[in-house]
């Protein structure tokens, strides 16, 4: 991770967070929504799996909960300074409050995390050593996690097989599971592609669509045990489909000109 924290920190744009006075190497940032009963077992694991491994904070974005989410992330946050917590003063949903979390960060690099605990935050330092690895391409915007053992119920596992395939068909973003939550985000790339509700489920195809590279690595998948999921049919499997058509409309119209600076020899 230093290799390559210390390669492209410089790219950053230095009016935000990652050139900032202590700024943390890496922003675990976590959408949160009605997750009262999963939050302080997952900040505890994230601590457990990322203390002693590298600089972090974790930024959650309450996304308007009505349970005891804001309450529990207050006990938390008394608790630790790595975390952060930010409020959506009404329920703005999944894409937003990861926006929300991005601008926020402070890091260079986002490991983004689902806070239903089917994402096992051990995993996180696996992706960060692809970042080290002499072969990493240098325009690496993404490290995917790739669910290979799903834990879902039959329902969620078809309605995502039946959407992967046909999202892969047509954006070509060479990905075999962008519905896993867990991944490594570079912040720069990630704040370049256009924002719109359920974007964060194209975010392979929109980085690529502005020159980036993405690597999918095997992951764990937990069942969810506590809470009930925000998803179904229809706002995982079709709302899926008809979104990926406006993705398909940005991916004809974009433009990555690569530029080179002209060296004259003075008279």
């Amino acid at each position: 991770m230093q290799r390559f924290y210390e390669q492209h920190s410089m790219t950053m744009d230095t009016s935000t967070g990652p050139d900032s006075p202590g700024a943390p190497d890496l922003s675990v940032v976590l959408p949160a929504h009605n997750e009262a009963e999963n939050l302080e077992q997952l900040i505890d694991e994230i601590l457990n799996a990322l203390e002693g491994v590298i600089d972090f904070e974790i930024v959650v974005t309450d996304d308007g909960s009505s349970d005891a989410t804001p309450q529990i992330l207050e006990k938390l946050a008394k608790k630790t300074s790595r975390l952060r917590v930010l409020r959506h003063r009404r329920q703005s949903g999944q894409s937003a409050a990861m926006m929300t979390g991005f601008r926020a960060a402070r890091a260079p690099w986002i490991a983004t995390l689902d806070s239903d605990l089917q994402n096992d935050p051990a995993d996180i330092p696996a992706l960060l050593a692809i970042l080290d690895k002499p072969d990493t391409p240098e325009n690496l915007s993404i490290v995917a996690g790739h669910r290979v053992n799903r834990r879902d119920t039959w329902l969620k596992r078809i309605s995502s097989r039946i959407a992967n395939r046909f999202r892969g068909a047509m954006l070509k973003d060479n990905t075999p599971d962008t519905g896993c939550g867990l991944k490594l985000i570079k912040r720069e790339a990630i704040l370049k592609v256009p924002f719109f509700n359920h974007f964060h489920r194209f975010f392979p195809a929109l980085v690529i669509r502005d020159g980036g590279q993405i690597l999918s690595v095997p992951v764990n998948h937990r069942p969810r045990e506590k809470g009930s999921s925000h998803y179904g049919l229809h706002n995982r499997l079709w709302v899926g489909i008809v979104d990926i058509l406006g993705v398909i409309w940005l991916q004809r119209r974009a433009k990555a000109p690569v530029a080179d600076e002209l060296h004259y020899q003075k008279d």
